[in-house]
């Protein structure tokens, strides 16, 4: 009777324990979120003129994917653009046990060929502001991006308290197509694709159609027409919000301001900030931010939101929208001027921002004291055989057409260029304020090779570009990792002195720094991620004309590769019907 008592109670909690099982899978299968996306051309007019833009599902900007903290990302692409291939990459994700669907085309993946439909599939590990892009040629600058916005998990919550929040994305914009653009950035004589026509802001700005010099008629170009009119921000006299800012820019950094309000600044790039407040906020190509905005103003009127262009001498309107205080005041335009923003080349305030910029208190996480490998990239211009290129240490990326992944993982060697890359540059003789000299420039394929669990500094180092007395910002963005931004200087990088002003107490991680003109930005990470990762200028036409480096670490412990993402260059014999 005593056993057949406690088999009794031994069945029963088997059923329990069989319930509880079976709860926790039902939850973790709704956290799986699908989506079907289909990417087109279609005619838009975000700023009044009319152009083929690249949309998801006939949006531009594309949907934007809401998760939680270890939830699982389906997301099932459709190329329907007639000729071009595609890959969207998944800005900010580490993409921890799959690095063949980070999305960037030649180093994870084989593009998506028109017709054809790829499955990308990922845990997002960490809550906070992330993006989404077209990693393919310049099609980011058409027009193919988004957001990605991960809470935090049930039964925990944010180190701050605000009452609602709403999603901010700034992008620069242009009139003539990106394949007419690449097509005079990789000709001789150079063809430069010139300041953007426009700023959006969610989408929508306001080109001046009867500023331009070619006559253009109201149906290329109607200022009425409801798919410009601005944004307009709604908040309730007294509240605090969150607003989640990010650029995807093609070409520009901005300053972000609301007229009369200032900001507090409590996340960046998905990690808690220790907080500070800005009159505006300087963004660049690739970075996230939260800041809190109090509704405290005069609830009586409306507000501008600004945006403008620094870091490069403008010739493109501010971008605009509206604060509307709801229900107090009409949603109509401020009574006001726009507030112009700061001064375009006002480096020290840009740097200032950088510099205030820490892992808040309780949230840091400490580097490791001392790297195992200094890797320092100078920024250069060169001419590669009469054509201008970007480069590192003198050498151009060009990417394989096997992508990389691929060919280490199957041991193909002839894929890409097996010379190794330069770790330094000529920095005793080398004068960073003067043009360079070209001095065996070259293009390549071939990549650093780090050690598995090693911690890499990386010191980037600016310097002039072929253009006398002028150093351009570089927005640096690193796949598959976080990195911590342990200092920034002005000149040539010592490497004797510089590191022992490093921040190692309190330094913030993002996963894009700027790289301010004529100075040195140090990042330090570790390559704990198996795979293949590129590190790469965030500008569009940078990126385009090869600047960029490929890091590989553990590609011997990633598992066995999707033959979705194989079909080009020497890949083709991995791929199945």
């Amino acid at each position: 009777m005593v056993n057949s008592l406690m088999q009794r109670v031994n069945f029963v909690t088997l059923c329990a324990l069989c319930f509880l099982i079976s709860l926790l899978v039902s939850t973790v299968e709704a956290r799986v979120r699908h989506y079907r996306w289909e990417v087109n051309y279609e005619y838009k007019s975000p700023d009044c003129f009319k152009k083929l833009t690249m949309t998801i599902n006939g949006k531009s900007p594309g949907p934007t994917i809401l998760a939680q903290q270890g939830d699982t990302i389906v997301v099932e692409v459709k190329n329907s653009l007639p000729t071009e291939n595609t890959a969207i990459h998944w800005h900010g994700i580490r993409q921890i046990g799959t690095p063949w669907s980070d999305g960037a085309e030649g180093v994870s993946q084989c593009p998506i060929l028109p017709g054809d439909t790829f499955i990308y599939k990922f845990v997002v590990d960490k809550a906070g502001t992330f993006l989404y892009h077209a990693h393919y040629g310049m099609q980011r600058e058409a027009g193919l991006f988004g957001s990605i916005l991960v809470a935090v998990p049930d039964g925990e919550s944010e180190p701050f308290i605000y009452d609602h929040e709403h999603n901010i994305l700034l992008n620069d914009w242009y009139h003539k197509s990106t394949l007419d653009q690449a097509e005079g950035l990789s000709s001789i004589p150079f063809v430069f694709v010139g300041e953007p026509q426009s700023l959006l802001i969610n989408g929508r700005g306001k080109f001046n159609c009867s500023s331009s010099s070619i006559s253009i008629t109201e149906e290329v170009c109607n200022t009425s027409n409801p798919q410009c009119s601005p944004y307009i921000l709604s908040v309730t006299p007294r509240k605090t919000y969150r607003l989640r800012i990010s650029s995807l820019t093609s070409l520009s950094a901005l300053s972000f301001q609301i007229e009369g309000h200032n900001l507090t600044v409590v996340e960046a790039d998905g990690h808690y900030v220790e907080p500070f407040v800005v009159e505006n906020l300087y963004v660049y190509s690739g970075e996230t931010y939260s800041v809190l905005l109090t509704a405290s103003q005069d609830p009586s009127r409306n507000y501008w939101i600004s945006t403008n262009v620094v870091a490069r001498k403008p010739s493109t309107p501010l971008g605009l929208a509206i604060l509307n205080y709801s229900p107090n005041s009409p949603k109509k335009m401020p009574p006001t001027i726009p507030p112009p923003g700061p001064v375009w080349n006002d480096t020290a305030s840009a740097l200032a921002q950088s510099l205030a910029i820490k892992a808040r208190h309780g949230f840091i996480r400490t580097p490791p004291p001392k790297a195992d490998r200094v890797i320092v990239l100078l920024n250069t211009q060169n001419k590669v055989d009469g054509y201008t290129r970007w480069s590192l240490n003198n050498v151009s990326l060009a990417l394989p057409l096997t992508p990389y992944l691929v060919a280490l993982k199957y041991k193909l060697p002839h894929a890409f260029d097996q010379t190794p890359t330069p770790e330094n540059y000529d920095s005793a003789d080398y004068d960073i304020y003067s043009v360079p000299k070209n001095v065996n420039a070259t293009s390549s394929s071939g990549i650093y090779r780090l050690d598995f669990n090693s911690t890499v500094d990386v010191i980037l180092q600016n310097a002039n570009t072929l253009t006398p007395n002028n150093s351009e910002s570089h927005p640096w963005h690193l796949h598959g990792h976080n990195f911590w931004v342990i200092g920034f200087g002005d000149g040539k990088f010592d490497i004797e002195n510089d590191p022992k002003k490093y921040n190692l107490v309190n330094p913030i991680m993002k996963n894009t720094v700027p790289l301010y003109p004529y100075g040195w930005t140090a990042i330090r990470f570790q390559a704990d991620n198996p795979g293949v990762w590129i590190f790469h200028c965030h500008i569009e036409t940078h990126f385009y004309m090869g600047m960029a480096v490929v890091f590989e670490e553990g590609v011997d412990m990633v598992g066995d590769l999707p033959s979705s993402v194989m079909g080009c260059g020497q890949t083709k014999a991995f791929h199945g019907p």
